[in-house]
């Protein structure tokens, strides 16, 4: 079972490196597969093409994100198991027809050649690169749903094998198509995507099997959860997602306005999978948080412990590579930057490395109001978190001119602050609440 009778920092770790290992394998797939495009015909073109097609991926994906969070926290029998796969299963209908829609011609082009007024070279690769995501979301959605039910049930490790098998399947694509000369590299990661995520799906929901005998033994609640217990839970959290991954169309948008747009285009992907890798530490750390917390929040101080010497780990470490030699070497041996790309990336980094730190206090405080079933706050918070980053990457762009890379990375920090402050004093108010909870055991 997830919730421990006696909780110790050994155990949290014990409950956190597998998934930590999960987010940390899922980091490698965007430097890995940007590296190979930054290795292949027209490095620029494909990597702003295959940037763009990925950040519009990740909003469709969106309204599916927070599954993981919702499997973890409401499947407890087999009536709350049924309810929420019925649910998924028709969100990801959902989600697949609105891409669909959006690969519909005349659409794409007045979004992306008349709205975003990216060049046609780039839009030509964008739209076989999404039509090969399709599947991306549903499948996301799917193995979300059974992956929260292994964190829930103890079974975190069978998660990081299922990252293995995404990563086995997408590292054998990518390297296969990259011999494909007549293949642009873009197409090639939207490929190495849709095939690793497919591979994840099925395994997840394989591995799956020896949890479900679990759920389905356990003691039907008092208070049986419904479609619209299910909705009023969720909708929060998918607008939280759907807020949230509006950010990177977004910053495309913005980055295609700015100076340096096509450099910008090029490196951001490189940025944000750099520091990814150093994010996902905490992004693995809300699912834990949510299993562990008790019924009663006993453990609400240690786990708030634990996440505190995480956040501050973490950015440190980022800190001393990206003030440092290493980082150079990192983007030009490793992400196959040329040098001047490369030094076009650094101050964008050295700007984000407070982000890792900032990530692992974000999802704390998300565990904390989803394990009370209060999701509106988290909503509210990233939509002030939006807010700050549209109106400073404009204020950036049109009235400093600012390289879009800098404005972006400067915008995300100063964003996150503000979500991550609001998220405090929502949860303070509270606090009272926590601290009896802890001193009564």
């Amino acid at each position: 079972m997830s919730e421990q009778p006696i909780l110790t920092y050994k155990k949290i770790f014990r409950f956190w490196i597998p998934l930590s290992a999960t987010w940390l394998m899922m980091s490698v797939e965007g430097p890995l597969i940007a590296a190979i495009i930054a290795r292949m015909d027209q490095p620029k073109i494909n990597l702003a093409a295959y940037g763009v097609a990925f950040a519009f991926a990740l909003i469709i994906e969106s309204p599916v994100i927070m599954m993981l969070s919702a499997s973890t926290a409401l499947v407890r029998d087999s009536q709350s198991f049924y309810k929420l796969r019925r649910f998924t299963f028709l969100l990801n209908v959902g989600i697949t027809i609105f891409m669909l829609l959006l690969l519909y011609p005349p659409l794409f082009h007045l979004i992306l050649n008349r709205e975003m007024a990216l060049p046609l070279s780039v839009t030509r690769l964008v739209h076989p690169s999404l039509l090969i995501l399709l599947v991306w979301p549903a499948a996301i959605g799917y193995r979300r749903f059974y992956q929260g039910i292994l964190i829930r049930y103890g079974f975190t490790r069978r998660v990081a094998y299922g990252t293995i098998v995404r990563l086995s399947f997408m590292s054998m694509t990518v390297f296969l198509l990259y011999f494909e000369k007549w293949v642009p590299g873009a197409v090639v990661g939207a490929s190495a995507l849709s095939i690793g995520v497919l591979a994840e799906a099925v395994a997840s929901r394989l591995m799956v099997k020896p949890a479900l005998p679990i759920v389905h033994n356990q003691p039907v609640q008092t208070q049986p959860i419904s479609h619209r217990s299910i909705t009023k839970f969720y909708y929060p959290l998918a607008l939280t997602s759907i807020l949230g991954l509006v950010i990177q169309p977004a910053l495309t948008f913005f980055m295609g306005q700015a100076a340096f747009a096509l450099e910008s285009l090029a490196v951001w992907p490189v940025v944000n999978s750099f520091v990814f890798i150093f994010r996902s530490f905490g992004l693995s750390f809300q699912e834990v948080a949510i299993s562990l917390f008790g019924n009663e929040d006993q453990y609400y101080r240690m786990i708030r412990r634990f996440a505190r010497v995480l956040a501050v780990t973490v950015s440190g470490i980022l800190m001393i590579i990206s003030f440092s030699p290493l980082l150079m070497f990192w983007l030009t041996s490793v992400g196959g930057l040329h040098p001047d790309l490369a030094q076009f990336a650094r101050v964008p980094i050295q700007i984000l490395s407070l982000m890792p730190a900032l990530s692992v206090m974000l999802s704390f405080q998300r565990a904390v109001l989803v394990h009370h079933q209060q999701t509106s706050p988290i909503t509210t918070a990233t939509a002030i978190e939006v807010t700050l980053i549209v109106l400073l990457m404009a204020l950036l762009i049109y009235s400093y001119s600012w390289s879009g890379a800098a404005a972006a990375a400067l915008a995300l920090l100063i964003g996150r602050f503000g979500s991550n402050g609001y998220l405090w004093t929502t949860i303070i108010k509270a606090r009272a609440k926590f601290d009896e909870s802890y001193l009564k055991h």
